[in-house]
């Protein structure tokens, strides 16, 4: 066990952990944030998905001491005291169904538009490719994203 400095959400918190434990459990279990999911545990369906410096990254298979100083975003800190234009437009659009895979879908989705403010459609595709969504609302969430990427231009 080692003691780690982090900079989740925002804010400097510290951890008690192997440092070979994974970034998701860290997150859910030693600091109660719970909305980064847990779905299959070998980082294929992105429900576990967080940025790292603003870049989207399985946290189940990231470890502990591989984050070093890098920022963690999770979708409790995605809004910074609101909704994310993304978080909006999945609510307009009616994206979820079931939800359980909505977090990382989310949290890819920003990174995208972060990274590119107007994706075609095959963009959004490729993107989004890592992330499963089993109720299949795939048609929903490329949507929300164009509706997401209209809100977000000045």
């Amino acid at each position: 066990m080692a003691q780690f400095a982090l900079h989740v959400n925002g804010e400097a918190r510290s951890v008690e952990a192997d440092g070979n434990m994974p970034l998701l459990w860290v997150l859910r279990d030693l600091l109660e944030l719970t909305g980064t999911k847990y779905g299959c545990g070998i980082g294929m369906c992105g429900a576990c998905t967080v940025h790292l410096d603003g870049s989207p990254v399985r946290s189940c298979q990231t470890s502990l001491a591989d984050v070093g100083i890098q920022k963690i975003t999770t979708i409790e800190g995605l809004g910074k005291g609101g909704l994310h234009p993304v978080q909006k437009a999945w609510i307009a659009e009616q994206v979820p169904q079931c939800g359980y895979c909505q977090s990382g879908q989310i949290m890819s989705a920003a990174a995208l538009l972060a990274s590119n403010p107007q994706p075609a459609d095959s963009q959004i595709d490729d993107a989004m490719s890592g992330n499963i969504c089993r109720c299949a609302t795939y048609f929903r969430i490329r949507r929300a994203i164009h509706r997401g990427a209209q809100e977000m231009r000045p």
